[in-house]
C-alpha cells in the first residue's frame, strides 16, 4: 500500500468536494466458487482501495465530512482465523497503517447508521455491483435493491471520478511497475509462437510469470488465433502456420493496479503481404491516434482519426471505397473496426467503469447510438494525468460480414465481393497504456515490440 498519508489527502480533498454527512465505503467479500470454503481470489473494491488501501474482505469504512473523523469497521482476528491463515494484523493496526482514526467491530455498523438515519445525517454511498454486496447494503438499509441504486449519492459518483481520473505520480509508477512484468510476459509468449503450440501452453506460460513475481492478472487472457472475437478468452486452439495469435493481456502491480497490452503475433514468424498490410494500417491507426494526444484534444476526435486511416487503408487494398471522411462519419468502417479506440486505466483495468459513462463522457455528453461508436468508452476531453489504453483494430467477423451485406448496408463504401476473401475471420488489435502529460504524452512501460520488423524478430525465425 502507499503511505498513510496519500489516503489521508485523498479522504480530505474528498471532504473539500462533497462537504456535509457521512460517505460509506464497502469492502468486497470472498467470492465462492463450488462452495462457500472454496473461493475465487480475492479483490478488493477499487473504490475501498483507493480512499483506504486494504485489501482484506469485510471491511466498512465510515468518513465524516464535518470532521477528521474515520472509522474502520471490520472483524477482530479470532484464533481461528489464526489456525487456517496465520498471524494477522489487529483491527486497530489495519486502521493505523492508512491513517483512520478509529477501529470498531463489524456488529456496530448497524447501530452507527440506525443512530446517523435518526439525526438524518446524509449518508453517501456507492451502489455496489456484486450481488452480496448488494444484500449486506440492503440488510444495513432495510430496504430492497431497487431503493438502494435509487439512494446512489450522485455527488459522490463526481468526486470520486473528480479524484481518480487524474493518476498521481505514484500511481503512475505502480502503473509502470506492472507493465515492467507484462513486458517479460511479452517476450515469453513471442519466443514460443510457433506452429504445434497449444494457445494454453501459451497462455499458462503468461500467467505464471505473473505468479513467479506475485501478481494477479489484471483481467481474464485473451490467447488466440479467432482473433475477430474480441473477448475470446478459451484457450483450446493449436497454432497453424499462417495464423495470427492476438494476445491481450496485462499484470496488476502488488497494490493492485492495472496494465493492458495486446499485440498480434504472426505464427509463421512473418506476416503474409496481405496480413503485413492489415498490420500496417492497424498499427497506423494506434500511432497516429498516439501521436495526436494531448491535453484538450477529445478522445472521440482520436477514435474518428483512426476511423478515417482505417477507412484510407482499407481503400488502398481494395474492400473500402469513396470518401473515407463520409465513410467514417456513416459508420461504414465499424464492419472493420466494430469498437472504440480504448479506456481509461488505472487500479481497474477498464477504471471506474462500474460508475457508467460519467467517467468516460463529460457534462452533457452521451453516447452515440451508431454501431460501433456506441461502444467507445470514452469520447471526453484529454487532461493532464489521465492515464487511458490506445487500442484500435481491424477484424473479419463472417457473420456481420453476411449482415451488412444482405441488408445492403454502407454498399457506397463497401466493396463486399472483395471483403469475401476475408469471411474466414481474423482480427489484429495494438494496443498500449498512455498518459497524457502537460505537453503532450508518454507511452508507460518499457517497449514491447510492435512494428512488423520487431515483431518478426522478437519470434526468433
Amino acid at each position: 500500500m502507499f503511505e498513510a498519508s496519500i489516503y489521508r489527502a485523498r479522504r480530505n480533498r474528498l471532504r473539500e468536494l462533497i462537504g456535509n454527512g457521512v460517505v460509506l465505503l464497502m469492502g468486497n467479500s470472498l467470492q465462492p466458487r463450488p462452495y462457500p470454503a472454496n473461493t475465487y481470489p480475492f479483490r478488493q473494491s477499487s473504490h475501498f482501495m483507493y480512499y483506504a488501501g486494504l485489501a482484506d474482505p469485510d471491511l466498512v469504512v465510515l468518513i465524516h465530512m464535518d470532521s477528521e473523523r474515520e472509522v474502520l469497521f471490520g472483524n477482530p482476528v479470532s484464533m481461528d482465523d489464526i489456525i487456517w491463515s496465520g498471524e494477522l494484523p489487529g483491527l486497530e493496526e489495519r486502521a493505523a497503517s492508512v491513517g483512520l482514526t478509529e477501529a470498531v467491530p463489524l456488529p456496530r455498523l448497524v447501530d452507527v447508521m440506525t443512530e446517523l438515519g435518526r439525526n438524518r445525517t446524509p449518508v453517501h454511498y456507492l451502489a455496489p455491483f456484486q450481488a452480496d454486496a448488494m444484500d449486506r447494503m440492503q440488510a444495513l438499509w432495510g430496504m430492497d435493491a431497487v431503493e438502494v441504486r435509487k439512494g446512489e449519492s450522485n455527488v459522490l459518483k463526481r468526486a470520486v471520478v473528480e479524484q481518480r481520473l487524474h493518476k498521481s505520480t505514484e500511481e503512475v509508477a505502480e502503473i509502470e511497475d506492472a507493465l515492467g512484468v507484462t513486458a517479460s510476459m511479452y517476450a515469453l509468449a513471442m519466443s514460443m509462437v510457433r506452429p504445434g503450440v497449444r494457445e494454453m501452453q501459451i497462455a499458462g506460460a503468461m500467467q505464471g510469470l505473473a505468479l513467479s513475481h506475485d501478481r494477479q492478472q489484471s483481467f481474464l487472457p485473451i490467447v488466440t488465433v479467432r482473433g475477430q472475437i474480441l473477448h475470446n478468452e478459451t484457450y483450446g486452439n493449436t497454432l497453424e502456420a499462417g495464423q495470427i495469435l492476438l494476445v491481450d493481456s496485462g499484470a496488476e502491480s502488488p497494490i493492485g493496479y492495472s496494465s493492458d497490452i495486446t499485440r498480434a503475433i504472426p505464427v509463421s514468424g512473418r506476416f503474409t503481404p496481405t496480413q503485413r498490410q492489415i498490420y500496417e494500417i492497424v498499427l497506423a491507426m494506434q500511432t497516429g491516434a498516439i501521436e495526436a494526444a494531448r491535453p484538450g484534444i477529445t478522445n472521440l476526435e482520436l477514435h474518428m482519426g483512426a476511423a478515417r486511416t482505417c477507412v484510407a487503408g482499407l481503400i488502398d487494398m481494395g474492400l473500402m471505397k469513396g470518401d473515407p471522411d463520409e465513410a467514417a462519419r456513416a459508420g461504414a468502417h465499424a464492419l472493420f473496426f466494430p469498437h472504440g479506440l480504448g479506456h481509461m486505466l488505472g487500479i481497474d483495468v477498464h477504471d471506474m467503469e462500474d460508475l457508467g459513462d460519467i467517467v468516460g463522457y463529460g457534462e452533457g455528453e452521451s453516447r452515440s447510438s451508431q454501431f460501433g461508436l456506441a461502444f467507445l468508452r470514452m469520447a471526453r476531453k484529454l487532461e493532464t494525468g489521465f492515464v487511458f489504453t490506445v487500442e484500435p483494430g481491424i477484424y473479419f467477423v463472417p457473420a456481420l460480414i453476411d449482415e451488412w451485406r444482405a441488408r445492403g448496408l454502407h454498399a457506397q463504401f463497401i466493396d463486399y465481393d472483395a471483403v469475401q476473401r476475408f469471411r474466414k475471420g481474423g482480427g489484429i488489435r495494438i494496443e498500449d497504456d498512455v498518459l497524457v502529460t502537460e505537453d503532450g504524452h508518454r507511452v508507460l512501460g518499457p517497449h514491447i515490440p510492435k512494428t512488423v520488423g520487431e515483431l518478426e524478430a522478437a519470434t526468433g525465425r
